[in-house]
């Protein structure tokens, strides 16, 4: 089988991602994994193709709730859909930072800059249902354990997705960090 250009699987690559998040929308509804969008993003992308990907991810996500979940066409729902897809892109930079930063194996990379989208990505949203005062009933230890296996089990799909396409030469292996090349 011949490998495709790299112009050819960064696309590829792209879209198969917005068609992933879509089928976790329908799946999961209010539980899309954002943060394994954004880890994967962070892993597998440039800072030039990861803010648009986590952007379309949180956009189809929206679309499929609204249209498929009919959430309600409310001004606190709608505030709430822009406050998840800027917590989405927050969780992507600082998930883009950590693998920056880290000289460590690539599984060691992976598992840090999942577990800091995780963090960033509920942590601020939390910190959001403080600030507001709307509540924080929705961060009961069961609740923010259902939602960490989700993006657990979406970053490990979407990584072994990955990983299998650079097997096949359907994707690029991830450029790795800096002090990681040289060491």
């Amino acid at each position: 089988m011949a490998q495709l250009t790299s112009a050819a699987r960064r696309p590829l690559w792209i879209a198969s991602l917005v068609v992933a998040s879509v089928v976790f929308s329908l799946g999961f509804a209010c539980a899309v994994p954002l943060a394994a969008f954004a880890a994967i993003a962070a892993l597998t992308l440039s800072r030039r193709d990861a803010f648009p990907l986590v952007g379309a991810v949180w956009l189809a996500n929206q679309i499929a709730g609204f249209a498929a979940h009919h959430y309600p066409m409310t001004a606190g729902a709608v505030a709430w859909g822009a406050g998840l897809g800027a917590v989405a892109l927050l969780s992507t930079l600082a998930a883009q930072e950590v693998k920056d930063r880290l000289a460590q194996r690539h599984t060691v990379t992976a598992i840090a800059t999942f577990l800091t989208a995780c963090a960033v990505y509920e942590g601020s949203l939390f910190a959001i249902s403080l600030a507001l005062t709307s509540g924080v009933s929705d961060y009961a230890p069961s609740i923010v354990g259902r939602i960490f296996a989700i993006n657990t089990a979406a970053f490990a799909a979407l990584f072994l997705v990955h990983r299998l396409g650079v097997f096949a030469g359907l994707a690029k292996e991830p450029r790795l960090p800096a002090r990681e090349r040289s060491a």
